[in-house]
């Protein structure tokens, strides 16, 4: 199991076909992952962009930043598997 404690980050990446290309080499390689989103586009603080300034100009491709994290004792195959 993956906690906090004893995971290691392996990526970060705004690309949602990377983040998906990842994930299926440490899946077909028996690695255990998780995963965070984040939606770029909504401030904890000042709640919703979007609802301020419209979404203009805004890439879609760029909203979402996906970190993937790996244990810590999987971290050195992890990343050999992905370059």
């Amino acid at each position: 199991m993956i906690t906090v404690f004893n995971r290691k980050e392996l990526i970060i990446t705004m690309e949602m076909n990377r983040q998906a290309k990842v994930r299926d080499i440490l899946s077909q390689n028996g690695v255990g992952y998780t995963v965070k989103t984040t939606n770029l586009e909504t401030a904890p603080i000042l709640g919703n962009r979007r609802a301020h300034t419209g979404s203009f100009g805004i890439n879609p491709d760029y909203s979402y930043e996906y970190k993937i994290y790996v244990h810590k004792k999987d971290y050195e195959k992890a990343v050999s598997l992905i370059k």
